[in-house]
């Protein structure tokens, strides 16, 4: 059946977090390769870090030795190297968090894999910038654990710098590399030893630490944020010139509000395009798209003008 008569009900519903291309790929008979994924947010003007995998290939046969990335990195941030730790990717960060800290509280919108249900007295978690709405905190917004994994894509910087907290960023973000899984946790050292007793031995792989190692020592964040900066207002230009309105942000990605977000989903899914339905941050009218390269504009700004969506 072709895609344009396929019916927007054999597009899969969308799950807690915007990772579907395979799920929707497969059910539409289309290899991933085909679809723009603008549903998970990462660097769009990140390295390809396929090159860095092959170089490295080798540590493969290696247990994981953390050393050589945790001296660097301390270095940059500034911090002691006993205040790093090193995660499979920020949930694992966020994970070891919560088993440590207990219930937590957030004010919605906010990030699912936060903990939740804690009194007036638990941790207060963000995200910064804000997942979903994509704005960054106040200075003077309060928190006791900062998720910081789209910072330095927004501001250019690797860190707020708050040494009070518990801070957690992600390499997966910044080097666009979900599949590599690595995140960090940056805290005093007595809570970076607690996390390190929780989590399991190796759990962070030979392979993403030498690959993070060596795309430290080439990575321009300043210039990389200001890049994504300049996308991310043409890819609010795009939205306007076809009628839609979406919110500011600081963010890798901009809030669109679509009136249904569920079936505007699916209808850009038939055409190979995949965006974030916020129905799972209680949105259900609002789309969250990731930032794309340019040809990603392209082709979105096709797809948009087949689709002739109105907002109702």
């Amino acid at each position: 059946m072709n895609r344009r008569t396929q019916g927007v009900e054999t597009v899969p519903p969308a799950g807690d977090h915007g990772d579907d291309l395979l799920r929707v790929a497969a059910a539409l008979g289309r290899p991933p390769e085909d679809f723009l994924d603008l549903a998970v947010s990462c660097n769009p003007v990140a390295a390809d870090m396929t090159g860095l995998l092959v170089r490295h290939a080798a540590a493969i046969r290696r247990y994981p030795d953390p050393a050589p990335l945790r001296e660097a990195f301390s270095t940059m941030l500034g911090v002691e190297p006993d205040m790093l730790l090193f995660t499979n990717g920020a949930s694992e960060a966020i994970a070891l968090l919560a088993a440590t800290l207990g219930p937590g509280r957030v004010e919605e919108p906010e990030f699912g894999l936060f903990p939740r249900g804690g009194d007036a007295s638990a941790p207060r978690w963000i995200s910064d910038p804000n997942n979903p709405t994509g704005l960054l905190a106040p200075p003077d917004r309060e928190a006791d654990v900062r998720d910081e994994s789209f910072w330095p894509l927004a501001t250019g910087t690797w860190t707020r710098g708050d040494a009070r907290i518990a801070t957690v960023g992600s390499f997966t973000k910044l080097f666009a590399c979900p599949g590599l899984r690595l995140g960090y946790v940056v805290a005093d050292a007595e809570l970076v030893r607690e996390l390190g007793a929780r989590q399991p031995r190796w759990s962070v792989s030979s392979l993403a630490i030498a690959c993070v190692t060596e795309a430290l020592t080439r990575v321009d964040v300043p210039s990389q944020a200001s890049r994504v900066a300049e996308l991310r207002r043409e890819l609010s230009a795009l939205f306007e010139s076809h009628g839609l309105h979406p919110r500011p942000s600081d963010a890798c990605w901009i809030l669109v509000d679509v009136g249904d977000a569920a079936r505007f989903r699916a209808e850009l899914a038939l055409r190979g395009v995949l965006v974030r339905d916020c129905t799972s941050f209680g949105m259900p009218e609002t789309v969250r798209v990731a930032v794309p390269r340019l040809e990603g504009l392209k082709r979105l700004d096709e797809v948009l003008r087949e689709l002739r969506w109105e907002a109702r």
